[in-house]
This record gives C-alpha cells, sequence and structure tokens, in this order.
C-alpha cells in the first residue's frame, strides 16, 4: 500500500488508517491481541495508527506502548495519531462525573506528556482535538499546540469532529497548517458531503479521514429501511466488480478522495477494507450509491 501525504503539509501516511476507539476492554484484549492485529496491518501495508487518551478505558495507549517495547517493529516505520479533548466517566477515572470537553492549553499539554509516556515514544506524528471546548481560551489553546510543535513532542496539528466553522476559527489562532479533520462519514452517514466540512478540508488541501467508513458494522448488518436498502445496492454493484459489499461501501469513500478510518477487531473485515483499493469505482455507480443512501429517485433518462 502506497503512503501518500495527508495534507500539503504533510505528513505521509497509509491510505487507511486503524483507530483503536473501539478496543473498549484492554484486559480481555491484551499485549498478544493488539501486536497480533499490529502485525496484520503492518503486513497488509497500514502503518499508521490512531489513538487517543480515552480509548480502552484510558489504556489502550499504554498496551500499544507495551507492544512498541518489544520491538516487535521499529518507531520510525509506524505514524502515531493521538487526541485528547473529550473525557469520559471511567472507573480508572473517578475524578470525571459527567462527559465534557476539555482543549485547555493545561489539559493539552498534560494530555501529550501522558501520551508519550504511555506509548514510550519521544514524540506523536499527528496530534488532534477532538471537539472544540467552547470554554477554552483559544489564544492559549493554539499556543500550547505551537509550543508543543516546535518543542519535538508533536510534528503536526489536526482536529476530529470539527465543523467548518470550529474548524476555521482554531485556523485563524494558529501560525501553522491543520493537516486533517476526521468526521464521521460512510454510506449512511453523508451529512459532511451537506455540511461543507469536505468542501472545506478540501480547499485547505487536506483528505478528509472517514471515521467508521462502515458504520460500525450496520452497513451490512443493520435491519432498518436505510442500511437494508444501501445494503441491497450494495450487493448489486458488488457482483459487477467481484467484490464484498463491505470492499465496494470503502471504495466509494476512497473515490471521494477520504482514508478509511478502520476500528473493526474482525480480521476479515480489515482485508475487506484494504481490498477497497484494487477497485475503480464507476462515476455512475458512485453516484448510484449516493442517491440510494439518501433514498432519492435516480432521474429518468431525458428527464429536465
Amino acid at each position: 500500500m502506497q503512503k501518500i501525504y495527508l495534507s500539503d503539509s504533510g505528513p505521509k501516511v497509509s491510505p487507511a488508517v486503524y483507530g483503536f476507539w473501539r478496543w473498549e476492554d484492554t484486559s480481555a484484549s491484551g499485549v498478544t491481541a493488539m501486536e497480533k492485529l499490529i502485525n496484520l496491518c503492518l503486513e497488509l501495508g497500514i502503518n499508521t495508527f490512531d489513538h487517543a487518551d480515552i480509548y480502552g478505558g484510558y489504556q489502550c495507549e499504554e498496551l500499544f506502548g507495551n507492544v512498541m517495547k518489544q520491538k516487535s517493529f521499529r518507531r520510525e516505520d509506524v505514524v502515531l495519531f493521538s487526541k485528547c479533548g473529550v473525557n469520559l466517566p471511567h472507573p480508572a477515572r473517578p475524578d470525571i462525573r459527567v462527559k465534557y470537553y476539555d482543549t485547555s492549553a493545561t489539559h493539552i499539554l498534560k494530555s501529550v506528556d501522558s501520551s508519550l509516556q504511555k506509548l514510550r515514544t519521544d514524540y506523536i506524528d499527528i496530534f488532534l482535538l477532538d471537539q472544540l471546548d467552547p470554554l477554552s481560551d483559544l489564544e492559549e489553546t493554539a499556543l500550547a499546540l505551537e509550543r508543543l510543535r516546535t518543542s519535538g513532542k508533536i510534528r503536526n496539528i489536526g482536529v476530529a469532529n470539527f465543523s467548518v466553522f470550529q474548524h476555521q476559527l482554531l485556523a485563524s489562532y494558529l501560525r501553522v497548517p491543520i493537516v486533517t479533520n476526521h468526521i464521521d462519514l460512510n454510506l449512511l452517514n453523508t451529512t459532511a458531503l451537506d455540511n461543507g466540512q469536505i468542501d472545506y478540508i478540501k480547499q485547505r488541501y487536506m483528505r478528509p479521514i472517514a471515521a467508521a467508513p462502515l458504520a460500525g458494522g450496520r452497513i451490512e448488518n443493520g435491519t432498518d429501511p436505510v442500511a437494508l436498502r444501501v445494503n441491497y445496492k450494495l450487493d448489486e454493484i458488488g457482483k459487477k466488480y467481484g467484490a464484498n459489499l463491505e470492499s465496494i461501501a470503502v471504495a466509494w469513500l476512497i473515490k471521494l478522495g477520504a482514508l478509511p478510518l478502520i476500528g473493526t477487531l474482525k480480521e476479515q473485515r480489515i482485508r475487506n477494507i484494504v481490498k477497497a483499493f484494487e477497485i475503480q469505482l464507476d462515476r455512475q455507480d458512485w453516484y448510484d450509491l449516493y442517491i440510494t443512501s439518501k433514498g432519492e429517485e435516480a432521474p429518468a433518462a431525458g428527464a429536465e
């Protein structure tokens, strides 16, 4: 899998990214399971991994760091994302009573130092703010991010789940570019095509990263009317390409220029996503799927 630039400011990443947001019970998975999954990703050409301080009950980064300690792969051969901003109640964090956001300078600095220690690394390739806390002083937030970048603790700045206006707002305080925005995007959630997120990301010469590219398994197993309608169309088009419907769903995202953010723990589903990069989806098939997702009727030939 050939590496590509995430934005015109870099860095290079694999065209698919593996994220650990579904690793909820790290005690059940353990180092062995994570090492097996990381090695599978590397074998398939995925060398970019997405973390956050909260993943796996605030333990996932440490688990990854323990795998890194075993030196089954080199730090310079992988690209690491991490992020902070969302705080969730969990037994590991009895001080947190409710879900809330914190993108203050104090929280960012503390989170980065914690992530570096847990991941057993000296730097994070791309550090992201997840959500935008309306209570934070954005001037201080931006200054903290730039100082972290200057110090070498982080090499690039990104955001996750930012609206267009939030993206523009933070960018206005920064003297360095934002290199990515992780957004919800799949055939069952095409809001980003309507609210300007995709357009603005491309305007800033970045590639969108599509979280939950298979809608958390709903594309294959959903029983609601929209999921069933899209599933049927994916199966129909999949026969044309000799491909699994999940591969076609991801090929739809790739055609749009997005990078799928893989979250599944199932090996076959990961392989289906990687298979999507071999599919050259026809433009009309892309629109056929988009129209089906939105529940619209395709116009008849010659109709005005």
